[in-house]
Order: C-alpha cells, then sequence, then structure tokens
C-alpha cells in the first residue's frame, strides 16, 4: 500500500470513530479481553494497566462479561471462562478450519480404523475443535467442545510442550495435576522432561495417563506462520493394538495428516 493510501486508510478510521457509529463500549470490551493475553487471571487493576483504560471502565466492563458468563470472579481475580470460546468458534468457522481438517481426519481415520480429532489449548485444559469417531474406547463421551486435562493428554502435552517458558510457568502455577490412573504423571518436574522430550521429538504420546489401557498420539499443527496452534491425536486401547504398532505404523500417518492441515492453513491464528 502506497504512503497516500495509507493515510486515506488513516484518515478513515479517525473520522469513523468520531462518527456515530462506532461503539466505543464494543471497543473497550474487546480490550478488556486481550488484555488476558499470557495471563489466566487478573484484577481489576491489572487489566486496567494492561488494556490502557480507567478502573472503573474495566471494573464495569468484567463485571458485565462475569454477568453474562464469559468471566468468573474469585478471590478479587477475574479469568475468562470457556463461553469466550463460542466468539473464537466464529472465527474458526469463517476461517474454514473445520473444513480444511475434515477430510485429512478422515482419512486417518480409514487408515487406522481409529478415532481422530482435532484440538486446541485453553488454559489448562485442550478442547476438541475437530472430530471423526470410529470406535468408542474411553469411558469419556467425546466430541466437539469437550475438555479435557492437558496434562494427562497426548494433544495435551504436545501443545503444553511448545509453549513459550513464561505461559508454561502460569500453566503450572493455575494447572490442578490430577492423577486418573497410577500412572498419571502428576510431578511438575517429570512433566516438564516430558516436555522437553516432545520439543526433540516433535511429537507425544500419552499411554495410561488418562484411563488405563488408552493409548494416544499426537502431531502439531502449524498456522501460516509457523507457529503451532493445534494437535492433531489418534486414540487406541491396548487391548486391541500395542504400543509398538502404535509408534511404528499410527504415528507416520498422525504426522502426515497434521502436515496436511498445516500446508492448507493459509492464515494466521492468534491465540
Amino acid at each position: 500500500m502506497s504512503n497516500k493510501n495509507s493515510e486515506n486508510s488513516n484518515e478513515y478510521e479517525d473520522d469513523f470513530k468520531t462518527s456515530g457509529e462506532f461503539l466505543k463500549t464494543l471497543e473497550r470490551g474487546l480490550m478488556v479481553i486481550k488484555s488476558f493475553q499470557d495471563s489466566p487471571s487478573l484484577t481489576i487493576s491489572e487489566a486496567s494497566v494492561r488494556s490502557g483504560l480507567p478502573r472503573p471502565v474495566t471494573r464495569r466492563v468484567l463485571l458485565t462479561l462475569e454477568n453474562l458468563g464469559y468471566a468468573n470472579l474469585k478471590d478479587g481475580r477475574f479469568s475468562l471462562t470457556t463461553k469466550i470460546l463460542s466468539l473464537g468458534y466464529s472465527y474458526l468457522s469463517s476461517h474454514n478450519i473445520w473444513e480444511i481438517a475434515q477430510p485429512y481426519l478422515e482419512q486417518l481415520s480409514k487408515k487406522v480404523d481409529e478415532s481422530s480429532s482435532l484440538s486446541i489449548l485453553d488454559n489448562t485444559h485442550v478442547v476438541y475443535v475437530a472430530r471423526v469417531s470410529v470406535n468408542k474406547i474411553m469411558k469419556y463421551s467425546l466430541e466437539v467442545g469437550t475438555r479435557l486435562p492437558a496434562h494427562a493428554t497426548s494433544p495435551g502435552k504436545l501443545l503444553l510442550a511448545y509453549l513459550p517458558e513464561n505461559r508454561l510457568d502460569h500453566y503450572f502455577k493455575q494447572a490442578e495435576l490430577q492423577a486418573f490412573t497410577e500412572k498419571t504423571n502428576t510431578s511438575e518436574a517429570k512433566i516438564r522432561e516430558e516436555l522437553k522430550m516432545i520439543r526433540e521429538n516433535g511429537w507425544a504420546l500419552s499411554h495410561d495417563q488418562l484411563e488405563l489401557g488408552l493409548i494416544s498420539v499426537a502431531a502439531p499443527v502449524r498456522d501460516i506462520r509457523g507457529e503451532i496452534v493445534a494437535a492433531v491425536n489418534c486414540p487406541t486401547h491396548s487391548g486391541r493394538v500395542d504400543i509398538n504398532k502404535v509408534i511404528n505404523e499410527y504415528l507416520p500417518f498422525v504426522l502426515e495428516t497434521a502436515e496436511n492441515i498445516s500446508n492448507n492453513i493459509e492464515f494466521e491464528i492468534i491465540q
């Protein structure tokens, strides 16, 4: 864009903001929501500083978000709820991520005769945003929107492995490292060691962590910037398939699927 065009664009934006069509309240609400980036919870004062808005304005926005179910208030700190994802789902749909992922997940499921999913990280949990169901092997009923604890799942551990150090520190401060089986890894030090290995390998494995007998492998999905924004995973059961077959036969297909989806995402995904 030429300098002249840029100047004209800026002038238009300035004129629009002073017109009666511009909703200042909406702008302020979005500023407060964006202030939670890289921080799972904020006080009114912290959100005010981060958003650059006056404290009374910030307070009204946060209380409105809480009243609408988009935020929780506990011990003087606000945190966004998973309902905020409903705003993001409109974004995902508008970019046809499901349409991009679906055929590749279907191909993956057909090749290995197992279910497959696409997940994103939401604070301390993974959220399933796309899924092809083949075999019911878990006691959990998985569908789009299902949330599972990140530390006990292959997509969760993979997405944690690629977090910046400050966001990973926030994760461990907030996460309840619950033991779902006697083999669930609940030690922060040991989880950090595992995450380091996942970064080196480029894929993640979960075995008996969420449910005894459950084996799952996951691979990273990247947006156009090369940033890891989601994970493809394929679960199975040790009563049907042993872990060596999962790694040697299933994993290459999971990695291929993640790469194919990544190669078709032609936009940025801001998390």
